[in-house]
């Protein structure tokens, strides 16, 4: 039986590659945005200003992924700052799985810019992992302009691990028998799994490295970690029988949230938002076929605390107005007048069970009726826009989007003639 070969794809500074190959490639530009200090980054207008991805000499000035533009600003004040374009890197994204299909159909999305491969027994078609590695990464440089990094191992864990090592368009390898050389001498935090919050506690009892890690006493990790402790442990130590998985394990909870542009101080206004969200998470649980049996509400204040509160519902369902309904009353237990930032709706227990509702005695909406009328709206808004319809709430203001959460409106496309593009 032959050796097990993974590769895991990993596209270098995706969000910026992507956008400094647009702008190359369709745009006539001449700066390669990744060859000078530069990110993309929110709108901080909009309470959005975060950076998203940074270039490698942005990287030398400290700036980090995901802190506040203004701080990555203050690190580096020549700084260049595009806006995001979802639309565009759903596209890259897209070209980009196509071309790794070429060469297995074991393939498993583990996100919009990487992939696990399984490439077992391809040795004969496409030369050894090495060599296969090599070509996959160049046919997508030569082909979409961007580059990835190729890691090869035994194992998922170890693959990932791999392509983390030195970038960019580089392959690495990564195998069982290459543990205690190539990863044990890395610092603790290089371990998939571990953050920040792990790494301190892991600091305080001297581990420091992956090898440290490996060689500690599990049961002392467990103290320290609980059940956390245990897992890294055996990531540390390489231990990891995942499988690739080209078919997508079912979604087990649905949610949508957003960051609001101005402080919601009004109940009416909060309502709004929490009915944006119901749309959009009503709207993905029908096109999955899903139902879902909880329902929480999150709000962050304008202090940036937290507070969140969920609730069973009686029957499950897909129903956007009985997913607003009881985002409304979980919100009304929740609030207590503070300036509100951020709001979320999120659902659990979701399933493709579409039995029957249990109908109580007591009840007399029509259920049916409701989600005919959901199903209506989808198909309209399907064919012709999400704009071609939307609810009387929402008419004569404009501060707040019918259908939000997720990636918002402004984010998915960029009006190129606003931009300088050099």
């Amino acid at each position: 039986m032959p050796r097990k070969i993974i590769f895991h794809i990993d596209v270098n500074s995706a969000f910026l590659s992507w956008e400094a190959a647009y702008r190359i490639r369709h745009l006539g530009g001449s700066l390669d945005l990744r060859t000078i200090p530069s990110a993309v980054g929110g709108d901080i207008s909009r309470r959005h200003g975060i950076i998203l991805a940074r270039s490698i000499p942005a990287k030398k000035y400290g700036v980090q992924t995901g802190e506040p533009v203004t701080d990555a600003v203050r690190k580096c004040p020549q700084l260049k700052l595009v806006p995001p374009n979802y639309g565009l890197y759903e596209k890259n994204s897209k070209a980009f799985m196509e071309i790794l299909k070429k060469y297995t159909d074991k393939i498993e999305q583990y996100s919009i810019d990487e992939a696990f491969m399984d490439m077992t027994g391809t040795t004969l078609l496409f030369g050894s992992p090495v060599i296969a590695a090599t070509s996959i990464k160049d046919e997508i440089k030569r082909t979409l302009g961007f580059t990835v990094n190729v890691g090869i191992s035994d194992k998922k864990l170890l693959a990932k691990m791999a392509s983390d090592f030195k970038k960019p368009d580089l392959v690495h390898t990564l195998f069982t028998e290459d543990i205690q050389k190539k990863m044990w001498p890395l610092p603790v935090r290089d371990l998939f799994f571990v953050g920040s919050a792990s790494e301190k506690k892991l600091h305080s009892i001297g581990i420091r490295t992956i090898g440290d890690l490996a060689n500690a006493d599990p049961a002392a990790l467990k103290a320290v970690l609980k059940k956390h402790g245990e897992v890294i442990w055996n990531f540390a130590n390489g231990q990891d029988v995942s499988f690739v998985e080209s078919e997508p394990a079912d979604n087990k909870g649905y949610g949508n949230s957003t960051t609001i542009a101005f402080d919601v101080t009004d109940a009416a206004s909060a309502r709004l938002v929490l009915l944006s969200l119901a749309e959009t998470v009503g709207r993905r649980l029908r096109k999955d076929g899903a139902r879902i049996e909880t329902v929480s509400v999150s709000i962050r204040f304008h202090d940036l605390n937290t507070v969140s509160h969920q609730s069973v519902l009686p029957a499950a369902t897909n129903i956007t107005k009985e997913i607003f309904d009881t985002a409304c009353r979980l919100f009304d237990e929740l609030w207590d007048g503070t300036p509100i930032r951020h709001l979320g709706i999120h659902t659990s227990r979701a399933s493709m069970d579409n039995a029957a509702r249990q109908l109580s005695l007591f009840d007399t909406t029509d259920y049916e009726k409701l989600e005919k009328l959901d199903r209506a709206v989808d198909s309209i808004r399907e064919k012709f826009g999400s704009d071609a319809l939307l609810r009387a709430s929402f008419l004569n203001q404009n501060k707040i989007d019918h259908m939000n959460g997720g990636i918002s409106r402004e984010k998915r496309t960029v009006d190129y003639t606003k931009e300088l593009v050099e």
